[in-house]
């Protein structure tokens, strides 16, 4: 500190020597200059006057040199006398001058001696302006001067070099010298840990000694701390550039060189003026007030309630009366929680004795010597009298009726569970598969998605490859409406519609896209050939497509497909990791398809084919040959791939196939047309039902149908029978092959607005018109308040179908018509997907629109769901489960964004529980028997009714309605149809329309 001193005296000197005039120029005003400044304070005096503070500033104002860094005294302002109001400032070197400044100034060693007198005058002028001029305020620096920055210290940092936060580093005082040495010290301990490591040449380049840091409480500058790293940034930071503010609100910046710096600087003090009241102005706000103040515009309803005089006070006479009379009989008053509710606290004062109580208690036990028990017996035996007296006996058939309940209940529990059987046994043997009980979620196991196809796209349908595990396909379309693509028509156009084919393999990139002429919606691997997949378009067209000659790439890892014995080194194939765009070879005739987008599309099984009356005949082939699809244009349309008559696949042999097209079906391409139409009508007027999905009792594998038939020997599977090879042959004739009795002909449709539809697809000849058409439904039932998205049949029970629409969900039983067997309560998010667990009979998983997927276990619960579980932020829209083996499970789910999720089941919810089978069977035999009591009960409540207001009416004298039996109402409406026949005949004579003839005799 002295040697800075030193250096401050010296330039003091030097300022003396090299500025003369402005010497001279002080010391003429030195006088008046008293009045203003202290007594100056010796600079070799260390501590005599307050470092940074306005006293040892203006202490060598006069001497000091402007723009000298050697001017500042050498201890480091507190950040308290920084920024703290001082009395008379001291002078700021290299800030700029002010006009004010310049114009209360004299000019230093540049004043010409002529113009001496003039100064003289001038100064004394600036005297009489100093004693009146108003207070100052100080003001802190907003911004780091050069060679400053600021700088973070971690707390360990803080603690080896001395200036912790808060403690050796305050708001008041934040300044802190540090060493030089024992920061480079510590970069060489610490190396690149060191938080001066990002300053570390700057501070071996720093010429002095110590080194200036200043905490940052507020963060102004970024960090906890900022540094100066240069003599010039040091110098800065002791003394801060200041603005003045007088008290009437003008600003004048502090000169070297000025007499300004001389000035007293007072703290402002800021004076209450009361408001003046002022005479009101009118802006328009009067208007709203007076528009939006309610005003009676019509008179007032005057209402009068009368009552006879001799009903007041009269005895109430209370009576019962069913619910279902009048819509006001029943009101239900729930209970719920009163947020209102407020219980008030009080204070109770009680003491408790935290001291054991010592009680003594004695008992006394009779012991008697240990000695061994034996029993000698030999039997009882009875002659015929003795034992025909005790079977008589009174005794034993009362100790027999005691008895014999008690032991009916032993068989019974013995019946119901083996007591002889060692549950820890078992459990060790079920713990021992893959997975454990404590897993209940599902886990993320890979995902899917494309940056070029599937970005920013909905995820329409997912389909897993029926025999190469690892590989699923799904279809991606555009998340627009019907309106968005009219009128973005020309880019719908030019965005090709794809379906991506992934594989575990390559998460990355997709292996196969199927090139399709329009978006698709549904699609179907077929199930006898693999490589053939049908979909369904948004135009309402059938698109085929066949992939025989890409298996190898689905099977083959990506890794592994440059490496071929056969290919020479350098002539690789460099194509082989490009994805192979496949085109469609065959799509049905827009004329004849669908007129909706196509929702649903199933493959008829193989052991099985539909002629064109609508009859199951048997399939010889055992292929699948038709399939089935469904829109919301009023209709089901069942298609045959094979090639219609006159046709045959040797035909189109010798055409060109320039683009690589496969010809598997180009006999069907832009002709092929529907092999039945099944319409679905109301049974009442108001339109049609319109389908979103389907399903028929019949499913792939289930060939009982066909042990029925008896076994000829012409019971020889046709020409194309077995294997992969889809059979392109002609459809054989109908007399060679067998009808179907036992197949169901009846199959279950969902609709838009939420109707379940139970309906024949054989057509039958209309009673009325005469015309073969499709008969009108069974029944339906307008259940769900959304369009159905979800109508699959259970793989353990082939009457059960789970039906998902809008916000609920609903599992009928085919032959149950009244209702579902099991109806959800509305869900808080709509439910967009449903599919039943392949291994667990009562466990099947529904998605919601906010990426949730829930878990239902009908023998855990059927009022909630077990498990609840997030999957992706965006709303879900499929789903489908996928069973690779015994010990993994998979499940698929697609999102609105374009991404295929792959999820592990765990152990618990793909490991059946003993017995469940026959449990979930039981569950749905005793629904279907409440539901058949609670429609016994509707009939008993409306027979009911019916007794009441016939009872009603013959108290009051009405005689009662006869019930007629069906007999008599069949006969009642044939007299009237034969009178109506008359009377129209009588008046067709009487217009001369009809002749009269005579009656014929009657039949004998």
């Amino acid at each position: 500190m002295a040697d800075n001193e030193n250096d401050a005296a010296a330039a003091d000197a030097d300022a003396n020597k090299e500025a003369p005039t402005e010497k001279a120029t002080t010391e003429e005003t030195g006088e008046d200059q008293s009045k203003l400044t202290p007594p100056k304070t010796p600079a070799s005096k260390p501590g005599s006057a307050k470092p940074g503070s306005a006293k040892s500033g203006s202490a060598r104002s006069g001497s000091a040199k402007p723009g000298s860094a050697k001017s500042t005294t050498s201890k480091p302002p507190s950040a308290k006398s920084t920024t703290s109001v001082a009395k008379t400032p001291a002078s700021k070197p290299h800030s700029p001058k002010s006009s004010a400044a310049r114009t209360a100034t004299g000019k230093s060693s540049k004043t010409s001696p002529g113009k001496a007198k003039d100064k003289e005058d001038e100064n004394e002028e600036t005297e009489g302006a100093t004693e009146a001029a108003p207070a100052f305020v100080l003001e802190v620096l907003e911004a780091l001067p050069a060679g400053a920055r600021p700088l973070f210290l971690a707390s360990k940092t803080q603690e080896i070099l001395g200036c912790i936060a808060d403690e050796h580093v305050t708001e008041e005082n934040p300044a802190k010298l540090l060493r030089k040495e024992d920061i480079i010290l510590d970069m060489r301990n610490r190396a690149a840990v060191s938080d001066f490591s990002v300053v570390k040449q700057k501070i071996f380049d720093y010429p002095e000694d110590e080194i200036l840091i200043v905490y940052d409480v507020e963060f102004k500058f970024g960090e906890n701390f900022y540094i100066a790293l240069t003599p010039e940034a040091r110098h800065i930071m002791y003394h801060p550039p200041k603005a003045k503010v007088r008290a009437d609100g003008t600003v004048v910046e502090v000169g070297e060189e000025g007499e300004e710096d001389m000035e007293a600087v007072e703290e402002i003090i800021h004076k209450y003026v009361p408001p003046e009241s002022k005479e009101w102005v009118s802006q328009g706000s009067e208007k709203e007030i007076i528009e939006e103040t309610v005003k009676e515009n019509r008179p007032r309803v005057k209402m009068s309630i009368k009552r006879v005089r001799r009903d007041f006070g009269a005895p109430c006479q209370f009576t019962d009366r069913n619910v279902g009379d009048a819509k006001d009989a029943y009101m239900e008053c729930t209970a719920y929680e009163d947020k209102t509710f407020d219980l008030k606290k009080l204070e109770l004062d009680k003491c408790v004795q935290a001291i054991p109580v010592f009680t003594e208690a004695g008992t006394q036990t009779e012991w008697k010597h240990p000695r061994n028990a034996n029993t000698q017996y030999y039997p009882r035996e009875y002659g015929e009298e003795k034992m025909k007296e005790i079977g008589e006996s009174k005794s034993l058939q009362t100790m027999a009726e005691d008895v014999a309940p008690r032991f009916e209940l032993a068989l019974q529990q013995n019946e119901i569970m083996d007591v002889f059987f060692d549950d820890w046994l078992a459990l060790a043997d079920e713990d021992g598969s893959f997975g454990s009980k404590a897993d209940n979620h599902l886990k993320e196991y890979q995902s899917f998605t494309d940056l070029q196809f599937s970005k920013d796209k909905t995820i329409t349908c997912i389909e897993w490859h029926p025999t190469i595990k690892g590989v699923a396909a799904v279809a991606v379309c555009d998340k627009m409406s019907f309106d968005s693509r009219i009128d973005h028509a020309a880019k719908v156009i030019m965005t090709p519609s794809l379906i991506l084919i992934w594989s575990f393999t390559d998460p990355i990139h997709p292996q196969l896209l199927l090139e399709a002429p329009d978006d698709i919606y549904s699609f179907k691997f077929c199930p006898t050939d693999p490589s053939i997949v049908a979909g369904g378009c948004i135009n309402g067209q059938v698109v085929l497509w066949d992939i025989s000659a890409h298996l190898e790439r689905l099977k083959t890892p990506r890794s592994n497909r440059k490496k071929n014995i056969n290919t020479l080194p350098g002539f690789e194939d460099e194509s082989a990791f490009d994805t192979p765009i496949v085109r469609y070879c065959a799509v049905s005739s827009i004329e004849h398809s669908h007129k909706a987008a196509i929702t649903d599309v199933l493959w008829v099984p193989d052991h099985m084919e539909i002629n064109r009356m609508g009859v199951p005949q048997e399939n010889r082939q055992q292929q699948c040959v038709q399939l089935m699809t469904c829109a919301a244009d009023n209709c089901i349309l069942l298609w045959d791939t094979r090639p219609p008559k006159g046709v045959t696949s040797a035909d189109d042999k010798g055409l060109k196939n320039p683009m690589g097209i496969p010809t598997t079906f180009r006999y069907l391409d832009l002709s092929w047309k529907p092999h039945m139409k099944v319409n679905l009508s109301r049974s009442e007027p108001g339109g049609d039902h319109s389908p979103t999905k389907f399903s028929i009792q019949e499913i792939q594998g289930d060939r009982s149908v066909l042990t029925k038939l008896s076994e000829t020997k012409d019971d020889k599977p046709g020409g194309g029978g077995g294997g992969y090879g889809f059979s392109t042959g002609k459809p054989s004739s109908a007399k060679e092959k067998r009808t179907l009795q036992d197949v169901n002909t009846h199959l279950y449709a969902g609709g838009e607005d939420g109707e379940i539809i139970y309906a024949d697809w054989m057509p039958q000849k209309d009673q009325d018109s005469g015309k073969i058409q499709t008969p009108k439904p069974t029944f339906y039932n307008t259940l769900h308040d959304g369009p159905v998205n979800t109508l699959q049949r259970s793989p353990f029970f082939r009457d059960i179908l789970l039906c998902v629409g809008g916000w609920t969900f609903s599992i009928w039983k085919e032959g149950v018509n009244s209702g579902p067997i099991l109806a959800s309560s509305a869900s808080p998010k709509r439910l967009t997907a449903g599919f039943w667990s392949p291994s667990r009979p009562g466990v099947f998983y529904i998605t919601r629109v906010d990426g949730s997927v829930d878990v239902w276990d009908l023998l855990d619960r059927t009022h909630e769901p077990s498990l609840n579980q997030n999957v992706s932020s965006v709303p879900i829209t499929c789903i489908y489960p996928y069973q690779v083996s015994s010990k993994q499970h998979l499940l698929a789910i697609g999102d609105n964004s374009g991404t295929l999720h792959v999820l592990e089941i765990p152990w618990s919810l793909r490991q059946p529980t003993p017995n469940e089978l026959v449990g979930v069977s039981n569950y749905f035999d005793r629904e279907v028997k409440r539901r058949e009591f609670v429609v016994a009960r509707w009939d008993f409540r409306e027979m009911e009714k019916r007794e009441i207001e016939a009872e009603a009416k013959r108290k009051a004298g009405i005689a009662p309605n006869v019930q007629l039996s069906e007999e008599e109402l069949e006969m009642k409406m044939k007299t009237e149809y034969m009178a109506y026949l008359e009377e129209e005949a009588s008046f067709l004579r009487q217009l001369g329309l009809k002749e009269e003839v005579d009656e014929p005799l009657p039949e004998v």
